[in-house]
């Protein structure tokens, strides 16, 4: 590629934990650089941390205190410090293109239009949560409203920020690492097995996100007590959960029904809960999984379900949008077993039927179409196109502007 043609791209990500839109960055950031870009990562740290998972693109780590402060004063700090590093930043290096991927980025770039500091930036919005502060909710709408382009990861969102917001917006989807999520078991799979205590040769099922009410934790954990009656020697291992918004009472939701259940918890018990584990033992969980339990009550795009698909691994979702956007074909082939998120019998048929050979065989010939139609590559080539006309516009308002 031409230096000419190079784009300076500036992504700001709310995290260096494993969540869905922080992936997204690090993959979206990678496919960009391996397009020839000059692609840089903005993330907020505390003293001591790191970015889960090494990148080919450069990482910044925008300093913010360690501590647990409530969510307000959370956002309201790393808004600030995003603010503060990125004005010195663009003075001794312009972007082409800066691109937030969640409402605390949002809210630093459009203070930073607000300020005359940049011209105008891009969000992705990959869904919107409903606060009780009012302040949250105001933020959060505020970090699309200011942004000269809007992009969603579903059609699903994208509807609903017209239908709700009178927000036109643009579908860029997801994508799939086929390479790390591949088939053919890892040389450490066992490995990772002995030492989360995951029974062999025993049914498994892994849910990814930790302990949240969007991910449905506590009606997973409930189905999953009925499918223990009659496998009683199936493991439900719940993944992950490094999340900037409080689950304090979700999780005492989950601890009564954990002890209302009789299920024994810990490494080698009915129910393992890991917590974050190391970004490269994700995807030997999900082809040790006998199925990845996502039955959701809302969802961005749902990127563990394309992972674990491309690991071979069956998906227990719910029939909502977005995952019928892409799991559902013109042939009717299933790529799932269906759930109604709301009913504990319908999660747990839908993981019975995870078990069932004959499923699993239909499944795992039907699954490879589903992940061949996403790729990051595609995704950051639309990426390019809509950053290319970004920066068109912006070079034409301030030709516009000099002649005046």
């Amino acid at each position: 590629m031409r230096d000419s043609a190079r784009l300076a791209i500036a992504l700001l990500t709310h995290s260096v934990n494993p969540r869905g839109g922080v992936v997204h960055t690090l993959e979206l950031a990678d496919a960009l650089h391996a397009r020839g870009h000059r692609v840089t990562v903005f993330a907020p740290a505390a003293p001591g941390q790191a970015m889960f998972r090494p990148t080919r693109c450069a990482i910044e780590l925008v300093a913010v205190a360690a501590g647990h402060p409530g969510v307000v004063e959370m956002v309201a700090t790393r808004r600030a410090a995003f603010v503060d590093h990125l004005s010195r930043r663009i003075r001794s290096q312009r972007f082409d293109v800066l691109h937030a991927q969640d409402a605390i980025g949002g809210n630093a770039l459009a203070d930073l239009v607000e300020r005359g500091e940049i011209d105008g930036f891009l969000r992705t919005v990959h869904h919107l949560d409903a606060f009780d502060e009012p302040r949250l909710m105001a933020w959060q709408q505020r970090a699309f409203a200011q942004a000269s382009q809007v992009l969603c990861v579903s059609r699903t969102w994208c509807d609903r920020l017209q239908a709700e917001h009178g927000v036109s917006t643009t579908l860029v989807n997801n994508g799939v690492d086929l390479a790390r999520h591949a088939r053919a078991p890892g040389a450490r799979d066992a490995h990772v097995a002995l030492r989360h205590g995951l029974r062999p040769g025993a049914p498994l099922f892994l849910a990814v996100g930790g302990v949240e009410e969007r991910k449905n934790t506590v009606r997973t954990l409930q189905a999953f007590a009925r499918v223990r009656e009659t496998r009683p020697g199936a493991q439900l291992a719940i993944v992950g959960g490094a999340s900037l918004l409080d689950h304090d009472r979700y999780a005492q939701q989950f601890r009564s029904a954990l002890a209302a259940s009789g299920l024994a918890a810990g490494a080698g018990q009915d129910v393992v809960i890991t917590g974050q584990v190391p970004d490269a033992e994700m995807p030997a969980l999900m082809r040790l999984a006998d199925a990845v339990a996502m039955p959701s009550l809302r969802e961005g795009f749902g990127l563990v379900v394309l992972e674990a698909l491309a690991c071979g691994t069956p998906v227990v979702v719910s029939r909502l949008a977005p995952f019928t956007e892409y799991l559902d074909s013109d042939e009717q082939v299933d790529h799932a077993c269906w759930a109604d998120p709301t009913s504990l019998e319908s999660i747990a048929q839908a993981m019975r039927r995870a078990l069932d050979p004959r499923h699993r065989a239909a499944l795992a010939a039907a699954t490879p179409a589903v992940c061949e139609r996403f790729s990051w590559q595609r995704s950051a080539g639309d990426h390019e196109a809509l950053y290319r006309a970004h920066r068109a516009l912006a070079r034409a308002r301030t030709e516009l502007t000099s002649h005046d």
